[in-house]
């Protein structure tokens, strides 16, 4: 899923520059996006989501503790309230997303899951309005019918070969991007006050910790014996989608701005459906396809809105 990003930049950009930014963050979102296919392969090796998620953060956990440390020692120390928040934000945006997402992942298509989780923007904005009482645009109406519309079309195409394990992990990944859609609101003020970098980096320290405690009291300690292709996988999931996706998404955002970077991420459904396709096995259909252009569209028109009067160009 993607990361906290700033506001947009404030002076145009040269082309060249801009495509590299644009190069950067499609092929940040295909990496992260990826991460539903390995975790398939590796749930055929008869894992469960409590041991795939330790050791993502097993491995990834040394990256982002190093970050965390050289801001600890270069910037100001944080206030006893702001340690509270990122505690909560780390364990609801980065540990109980990531888990419920996992879990989700035993029962339906990477492709599905890509698309369930592509809605996180569309929570964002029901929240907002349910929450905050704010009003709803006729465009951000038109933005969430077309997305629902093509995720109920993909799921009921779904459904009938899955069943009730379709619908259970449907509702899985659908609280993985509704508690997403919670960080990502409650971190807004925190980013701007103390960056994206050092916020994902406390945050997903916090959900390292919480994963491999969750482990070590749910699982015998056994279990960390694996198949070496265990350890392979693991390790790709952890570098290739998460680790790299998180810099490379900064990078094109410094680069390109926060819209720009957001609706180059819209490649991840995409890649998905047709990685899930060539790697898993995985069926493309028409209403797969029809559902999944849905999708892209509403999220496109929602971001749209959002990017009026940027200085990207």
């Amino acid at each position: 899923m993607s990361q906290p990003i700033p506001a947009a930049t404030a002076t145009p950009i040269p082309r060249s520059v801009f495509l590299g930014g644009l190069a950067i963050a499609v092929a940040g979102a295909i990496l992260f996006s990826t991460k539903a296919v390995i975790a398939k392969l590796l749930y055929r090796y008869h894992i469960d989501a409590v041991t795939l998620i330790a050791f993502r953060m097993l491995f990834s956990f040394p990256v982002f503790a190093a970050v965390a440390l050289w801001k600890m020692r270069t910037e100001a120390p944080l206030a006893v309230a702001d340690r509270w928040r990122i505690l909560g934000l780390g364990l609801v945006g980065y540990y109980l997303s990531s888990f419920l997402d996992f879990l989700g992942l035993q029962y339906i298509t990477a492709g599905l899951e890509r698309l369930i989780l592509f809605l996180t923007p569309t929570f964002v904005l029901a929240i907002t309005a349910l929450v905050f009482k704010r009003p709803i645009s006729v465009r951000e109406w038109v933005a969430l019918a077309l997305s629902y519309f093509g995720i109920v079309l993909v799921f009921v195409h779904d459904l009938a070969g899955g069943g009730g394990d379709t619908a259970l992990g449907a509702l899985f990944v659908l609280g993985s991007a509704i508690s997403y859609a919670v960080y990502l609101l409650g971190s807004g003020e925190m980013v701007r006050r103390i960056g994206s970098l050092r916020l994902v980096a406390y945050a997903m320290c916090i959900s390292s910790a919480a994963s491999i405690a969750q482990f070590f009291a749910l699982r015998p300690a056994t279990l960390l014996i694996q198949p070496m292709e265990v350890y392979g996988l693991s390790l790709v999931n952890a570098i290739f989608c998460t680790i790299f996706p998180v810099f490379m998404t900064m990078v094109a955002v410094q680069r390109i701005g926060a819209p720009a970077a957001s609706q180059a991420g819209m490649i991840g459904p995409v890649s998905t459906l047709f990685l899930g396709a060539l790697v898993l096995g995985e069926p493309v259909t028409a209403v797969q396809l029809a559902g999944t252009g849905l999708v892209l569209a509403g999220i496109y028109t929602l971001s749209r809105k959002k990017q009026e009067g940027g200085a990207v160009k």
